[in-house]
């Protein structure tokens, strides 16, 4: 068997790149979505979500920092049951990194929108859980200084 002459053609190597923004491509790719109130223990100046390259308005990806499964899950199940989304789905890129990356597809409207919809859906639901925890410990405690 006569051995190779020729050396294959590197496809990667003459691959051409483009590097130009197509139309449902936005300026999203990068920016970043600021925190509204301070958390407790963080840098009010660090920035926890960033948008991912390859968004578009309708059709983005988030990358969440010192976020987990438990955010994620709680985050995609409460997105998905806004009207206008289409698809809500979260992942864990790798256990050692400390990162949560969620995709959110609307039928309409902003992914942005969505998200932010959805994160604040989220504190009003941890504020009257909150509220009726301490209401009812409150009670407890009243009842238990009676007896």
């Amino acid at each position: 068997m006569p051995g190779r002459t020729e050396t294959p053609e590197d496809p990667v190597a003459n691959a051409q790149v483009d590097t130009e923004m197509d139309d449902n491509q936005s300026q999203l790719d990068g920016e970043y979505i600021e925190d509204t109130e301070e958390t407790e223990g963080y840098d009010s100046t660090q920035q926890r979500v960033r948008i991912l390259p390859g968004s578009t308005e309708t059709a983005a990806s988030f990358e969440v920092i010192d976020e987990g499964h438990t955010l994620g899950n709680a985050l995609r199940f409460v997105v998905m049951k806004n009207p206008d989304v289409e698809f809500c789905a979260y992942s864990i890129p790798h256990p050692s990194e400390n990162v949560m990356n969620i995709r959110i597809q609307t039928y309409s409207g902003p992914a942005v929108a969505a998200l932010s919809k959805g994160l604040q859906d989220i504190q009003d639901m941890c504020d009257v859980v909150s509220d009726e925890f301490t209401k009812s410990l409150s009670e407890y405690k009243v009842d238990r200084m009676e007896a």
